[in-house]
């Protein structure tokens, strides 16, 4: 029963947002550490906000997933879980997502319908506009500001919307890696996405260039903060990371976007967060 809920929302994934929202928020406490109250808080919302994004996402996705190759096994499609089941579901992420905001600064409280409505209207953007990777990482870059603003309870420095957008483009690179998969799809049902809409060849420069600002707002970061040659480490590390990502697609051979997607990228938000980890604690 669990197993088929946490497949649901496919929760291993939360490894790409989750790492960088307490990064934001170790980054946010100059001295010292956050305490762990609010650590598991942050944690909480994070899980419970991804949860209710993603059953969001495939409750109005259910009819086009039902017509995809590779997602039409998913649990609402196949029938493993049903609507109201789904309905049920995001109902208790979004309440515990309620919980969690609430022991936080009041100011994420105010935030939370922001966060709520683009939630909300990301599966509604492949309809309309092929900048849906962007608004993809959006969400997810939103994360590396949530914990910071859970830890000062202020928008107060530009650090979390360096990192922040790093982000914005670090997932919006290995989004449009994951839509090659689905160009011939995407162009027959009319779906946006940059792959459908300048081919997979042009798609994955785009990736490239995504990449490249990473690195480059990743090498800008650091000189905002108080860094020692272990931040930089972890700067070369994700710049490393990024550059073997790219190397292993290919216009005419996609069969390791899957590692690309998800092995590669789960590790550099990882790796990310243990190396600030390791800054804090030395």
């Amino acid at each position: 029963m669990v197993t088929k809920y946490l497949n649901f929302i496919k929760f291993e994934h939360s490894v790409f947002a989750l790492p960088f929202a307490l990064s934001g928020a170790l980054l946010a406490k100059e001295n010292g550490f956050p305490e762990l109250g609010s650590i598991f808080f942050i944690i909480l919302a994070a899980a419970s906000a991804r949860s209710l994004a993603m059953s969001l996402n495939r409750i109005i996705d259910k009819d086009i997933d039902s017509k995809n190759p590779r997602t039409k096994n998913r649990e609402l499609p196949k029938g493993t879980i049903s609507i109201n089941q789904a309905v049920i579901f995001s109902v208790i992420s979004l309440i515990l997502l309620l919980y969690a905001t609430l022991q936080l600064p009041r100011i994420c409280l105010y935030l939370l319908p922001i966060a709520g409505i683009w939630f909300f209207i990301y599966p509604f953007t492949k309809r309309f506009t092929y900048l849906s990777h962007l608004w993809l990482g959006v969400a997810l870059g939103a994360s590396v500001l949530a914990g910071w603003i859970a830890i000062t309870g202020e928008i107060n420095s530009i650090i979390p919307f360096i990192l922040g957008f790093a982000v914005v483009f670090w997932v919006a690179g290995f989004d449009i890696i994951y839509a090659c998969q689905d160009f011939e799809h995407d162009k027959s049902s009319n779906l946006c996405s940059i792959p459908a809409r300048f081919g997979i060849k042009n798609a994955l420069l785009i990736s490239r260039f995504f990449h490249l600002l990473t690195g480059f707002l990743l090498v800008l970061l650091g000189t905002f903060i108080e860094t020692s040659i272990i931040y930089w480490f972890s700067v070369i590390f994700v710049i490393g990371m990024l550059f073997y990502e790219q190397s292993l697609v290919k216009p005419n051979d996609l069969s390791k976007v899957n590692l690309a997607f998800f092995t590669l990228n789960g590790w550099i938000s990882i790796g990310f967060f243990i190396f600030i980890l390791i800054e804090k604690l030395v």
